[in-house]
């Protein structure tokens, strides 16, 4: 009895020292179940910043067209893209309005060019029948120019540019001069298949159209229609004509 009571005694101190070992490391992984990080979407800056640009672009011609050029400000437009200032000196550290209402119409006149089938300076149409193809743009022309959303704003550049030599020097060199090329490589064409005199200079032929044009839509001085548009081709057509 006494060497039983010892055995017992003995086995239960053994237990006592010696508490249940935990699980190995790899058999706790092993239950864990499977966890995947959250996909997480980071902000497309480019996305962001383009929707801001576009936003300055359409108040700026929004303001001009509401309220002149004279009444637009920065401060406004800032305000009515829903941007800082800050942000409007980053991207035309000149900080003019003008500088910000050139870009912005820059853009308009760009995607109303790709809309019609072209783009900036895009060679005009050539079936072989130069009235018919001059006529087609300058069609165009009028309709873009007594467009609200492109009246107010090009009289708005056109004015300033006449005051401010390097602005005026920039609308022409990014926007006129290469709407003046597009025609004179018409013209040149023309030339080339006998249908104007090689004699004459395709500049000043062109102007021969052009001009008047824009003269009658920035003065005022008659309706800018289809019908004269048409006039100023026939009349310019008469006088550019090969010589017998």
């Amino acid at each position: 009895m006494p060497d039983t009571q010892a055995s017992e005694q003995s086995s239960e101190q053994s237990s006592e020292r010696s508490p249940e070992r935990s699980p190995e490391p790899a058999a706790r992984d092993a239950k864990a179940p499977d966890a995947k990080a959250p996909d997480v979407k980071v902000p497309d800056a480019s996305r962001r910043s383009e929707r801001s640009r576009r936003a300055i672009y359409d108040a700026a011609l929004a303001l001009v067209s509401e309220n002149g050029y004279a009444r637009t400000t920065v401060e406004g437009i800032a305000a009515r893209a829903g941007v800082g200032k800050q942000t409007i000196y980053r991207w035309w550290p000149s900080g003019t309005k003008a500088a910000v209402l050139l870009e912005a119409f820059l853009d308009l006149a760009s995607h109303a060019a790709e809309e019609a089938g072209g783009g900036a300076g895009a060679d005009l149409p050539d079936t072989g029948d130069l009235a018919a193809d001059l006529k087609l743009v300058l069609r165009a022309t009028v309709d873009e120019l007594t467009d609200s959303a492109f009246e107010r704003a090009t009289r708005a550049l056109a004015a300033e540019g006449i005051v401010d030599a390097a602005l005026g020097a920039e609308f022409t060199a990014r926007l006129l001069e290469p709407q003046l090329q597009a025609y004179i490589r018409r013209i040149e064409s023309a030339q080339a298949a006998g249908s104007v005199d090689p004699a004459v200079d395709p500049r000043i032929a062109v102007e021969l159209f052009v001009g008047p044009l824009h003269h009658r839509w920035l003065h005022r001085t008659l309706p800018l229609t289809h019908d004269y548009a048409d006039a100023l081709v026939d009349h310019a057509l008469s006088g550019l004509a090969p010589r017998p």
